[in-house]
Order: structure tokens, then C-alpha cells, then sequence
């Protein structure tokens, strides 16, 4: 492998790091125990394995494998995030799914798919943000009191 090869891979890997701590940023900012350097590690990760295997082989069913292989292994991470409270009530949805979208992001930059990992960081970033809004707060209030008096 040449020098030049090696810094495509190692600004793809700065990308992810990035993509991944805008996103964890929200989540750090907001209190949760996931934060930016989970995030961040979780996107970084997730772009390492694919550069290794797409650049080890050009079988896409061989590659597609490791995406497998990393869908799989932060479902669990998920999974353990996941609980319930003391109302019975499960907790740890939002961060849980999050984490999984944010390793498809470093699969999208691991793959060359940069505007795809971009507005996908966009998109999820404007989504956690919204529990920022007011007239969100109120929506999801009037939800929740619609759904009790049923």
C-alpha cells in the first residue's frame, strides 16, 4: 500500500470521526451517557472495518458481510442500552437507534458515499434536535394526553 492510499483511508477516517461527534455532540449536550466520544468511536469504528474489507477484496457479497457483521454487533450494543424504569417504561430507544444509524454513517464514508454520510449526520442531528423545540415538547405532550385518556 502506498502513501497516498493511506491518507485517502486516514482523511475518510477523520470524516467518520467528525460525522460521528457532531451527532454524539447533541447527545453529550443533552446529558445522555452516550455522548461525542461513544458516537464518535462508534462511526470511527464502523469506517475502519469497511475500508479493511473493501480494501482487502472487490467480492461484495464478502463486504456486505462486514456490514452484517457491524449491524449485528452495535444491535447489541443497542440492546444493552435498552431498559426500563421504574414505571415499566423503556428507556434508551432514541440513543440506541441512534448509535445504530451513526455506524451506518461510517459505513457510508468507509464506502466512498460521502454526501450520503453528510446528510444522513444532517438529518440525524435535526432529528435528535427537535426534543429542543417547544412546539415539539407540545406535540409529543398532546400525544401523550391523547393516548392517557383513551
Amino acid at each position: 500500500m502506498d502513501v497516498t492510499t493511506e491518507l485517502v483511508f486516514s482523511s475518510k477516517l477523520f470524516l467518520a470521526l467528525l460525522l460521528g461527534a457532531i451527532v454524539g455532540y447533541e447527545r453529550e449536550r443533552d446529558g445522555k451517557d452516550a455522548g461525542l466520544r461513544t458516537y464518535a468511536s462508534i462511526c470511527l469504528g464502523a469506517c475502519i472495518f469497511m475500508i479493511i474489507a473493501s480494501h482487502l477484496t472487490q467480492d461484495n457479497s464478502a463486504i456486505a458481510r462486514v456490514i452484517t457483521g457491524i449491524v449485528t454487533g452495535i444491535g447489541f450494543i443497542g440492546a444493552g442500552i435498552i431498559f426500563k424504569d421504574a414505571e415499566n417504561k423503556p428507556k434508551g430507544l432514541t440513543t440506541a437507534s441512534t448509535i445504530w444509524c451513526t455506524a451506518s454513517i461510517g459505513i457510508a464514508v468507509g464506502l466512498n458515499m460521502f454526501v450520503i454520510a453528510i446528510v444522513a449526520t444532517i438529518l440525524l442531528f435535526f432529528l435528535l434536535e427537535l426534543a429542543h423545540y417547544k412546539w415539539y415538547k407540545k406535540w409529543k405532550n398532546k400525544i401523550k394526553e391523547d393516548a392517557d385518556t383513551k
